[in-house]
């Protein structure tokens, strides 16, 4: 479906998706989007935290690595091989 037909029949689209369509949206002939149901929700759930936990600022980072690579050339190298 043309954007300019989406616009003018977005109430009616939006039926048919919540029906469990899926809706392709073209700009002139070139597929740009698709619209397509809300699945279940994400298993991920934010809380907050325990009463009485510190604040995120105030837990201590672990010490650093004394790794002596260079973690940098190795990213490199890696990178360089997969081309």
């Amino acid at each position: 479906m043309r954007i300019a037909e989406l616009k003018a029949k977005l109430s009616e689209y939006l039926r048919a998706v919540r029906r469990g369509e899926t809706i392709a949206v073209l700009d002139r002939e070139t597929p740009v989007a698709q619209i397509v149901p809300v699945r279940a929700p994400s298993a991920l759930r934010v809380r907050k935290p325990a009463p009485g936990s510190p604040p995120p600022n105030r837990i201590p980072l672990p010490k650093p690595s004394k790794v002596t690579v260079d973690i940098v050339r190795l990213l490199l190298e890696e990178r360089q091989g997969q081309r």
